[in-house]
């Protein structure tokens, strides 16, 4: 190229080559300075979209560790309240068992009711106060909720809250009822003979939280017999079973009163006893005599002389005799607490060598709701029936019977609370599980973001010093550049 003075190309060479190496330093200082080898989109349009991405991430996944420990905290506040509703219900237990010792007359039983009310009383209250941030968590309305516990939409954990007060926690019970003489329904046959003649073959299916149980037979075996095949199968159903029996014997006059008795025992006891003035001490106090062969006890209600085997065993009365003109003496069977009206009754004669038997009830019992089915209406009523809820409000032992009921109802409430404990616990230990996770995951996804995103310092460094050589050489270069002009001015001397 000829000398020119117009166009300094050399000039405007340098001019672009130092341009650039301005351009890749200030690059170069906006890394340095802010730690990013992103910092705009023209840096890098893909890597900003994904560290984008990650950064979301990120940020998700620290709020759901937050949301993760609120439900931990949610949870052991709800826990630290039924431990204390739990702590009540064993001191209402205690007092239960106390009041059903026979040795409390009905002042000592009101006097430790009185207490069980305040009880029942303290355990609605904490259920209705107990609360997290304003909502509240035993009184039944919290119901499920999901706690976010992730980044991403609908990742989410359930928490469920039953409610603890006293109207919503008990045992759930029913007794079986059918219509004819059966295993379990507190019936009467006016014949002893054996329990395989009188009671009418059949099948009862129950159906609980568990599981529901096969089919077990209620066919020839006494209520006790089957509330233990009932048993056998609570860990399929989380159902159990209770047998009793009360018979109430009516209509005995003066006179001498004799029978054989059979309830566990396989022989009979021969009871003999003396009734005058109308009163059946005597009767009560022999029967009672060999309560330790029979398993059955003798109490008077009245007029009436009530036989009870809490075991459930069948009771039979054979044999009767009477040296009183009135002949005739009337049988009778109740329901599971052994008041109220009679389930059943058959009318035994004396001289005429007559027996009855006197079949038990069972009662089934469980924490949660069921159902029981049975194969014909002899055992049961129609179709599945469901249980119903006898509930820690509606406790009381200001009687005898109430006492002896309390405990099932308390025990049954306790179960279920445990429940409601063991689902809390294993939430917690899963969402700190959870916590755990969403840690390692935000660490590993920041290293992640931080190798697409980060400044390479040590490469950086390097490119600083490479790029300011440049730049020093650029206008080195560019001064030589504009001085050669210059020597244009040597051919015009």
């Amino acid at each position: 190229m000829g000398n020119v003075i117009q166009t300094n190309v050399a000039s405007l060479g340098a001019q672009r080559s130092l341009a650039k190496t301005n351009e890749n330093l200030s690059t170069t200082f906006q890394r340095l300075s802010t730690g990013l080898r992103i910092n705009s989109a023209k840096d890098d349009a893909a890597g900003l979209q994904i560290s984008n991405s990650l950064t979301s991430q990120i940020n998700g996944l620290g709020v759901a560790v937050r949301n993760a420990n609120d439900g931990i905290s949610l949870a052991q506040t709800a826990e630290g309240a039924l431990q204390e509703t739990t702590n009540i219900l064993q001191r209402m237990r205690d007092l239960s068992i106390q009041s059903a010792n026979g040795s409390n007359d009905a002042n000592s039983r009101a006097a430790l009711q009185a207490e069980v009310s305040q009880l029942q009383s303290e355990i609605n209250r904490i259920a209705d106060t107990t609360s997290f941030g304003g909502r509240s968590l035993l009184d039944g309305t919290f119901g499920s909720s999901a706690f976010q516990v992730g980044s991403e939409a609908f990742q989410t954990i359930d928490v469920t809250l039953n409610s603890s007060r006293g109207a919503d926690i008990g045992n759930n019970t029913r007794s079986l009822a059918g219509t004819a003489n059966n295993v379990g329904l507190g019936r009467t046959t006016a014949a002893a003979n054996t329990a395989a003649a009188n009671n009418v073959a059949g099948t009862i299916t129950v159906a609980g939280s568990a599981g529901t149980s096969t089919a077990i037979s209620g066919a020839g075996v006494s209520a006790k017999a089957t509330a233990d095949k009932i048993n056998l199968q609570e860990s399929t159903t989380n159902v159990t079973a209770d047998a009793r029996n009360t018979v109430g014997v009516t209509g005995l006059a003066d006179g001498n009163v004799a029978f054989s008795l059979t309830g566990s025992n396989t022989t009979a006891v021969t009871i003999t006893a003396g009734i005058s003035g109308g009163s059946l001490t005597a009767l009560s106090n022999a029967i009672n005599d060999n309560s330790a062969s029979t398993g059955i006890s003798a109490a008077i209600d009245g007029t009436v002389i009530k036989l009870t085997s809490e075991r459930g065993d069948d009771i039979v009365i054979e044999g009767f005799t009477t040296s009183s003109a009135t002949t005739t003496a009337t049988v009778n069977t109740y329901g599971y607490d052994g008041t109220g009206t009679a389930v059943d009754s058959t009318t035994i004669t004396s001289g005429a060598a007559d027996s009855t038997r006197a079949i038990g009830v069972i009662k089934l019992n469980s924490a949660k709701s069921f159902t029981s089915t049975a194969s014909s209406t002899t055992i049961d009523a129609a179709n599945a029936q469901v249980s119903s809820l006898t509930t820690v409000d509606s406790i009381d032992i200001s009687t005898s019977i109430g006492s002896q009921n309390a405990i099932d109802v308390i025990d049954s409430a306790i179960r279920n609370i445990d429940s409601n404990r063991a689902s809390l616990g294993a939430v917690q230990n899963r969402l700190s599980s959870t916590v755990s996770n969403l840690g390692n995951i935000v660490e590993n996804v920041s290293a992640a973001r931080s190798r697409i995103r980060d400044t390479d310092f040590a490469s950086e460094t390097a490119n600083l010093a490479k790029n300011q050589v440049l730049q020093q050489a650029g206008l080195s270069i560019l001064a030589q550049a504009n001085a050669s002009s210059q020597s244009v001015l040597s051919l015009l001397q």
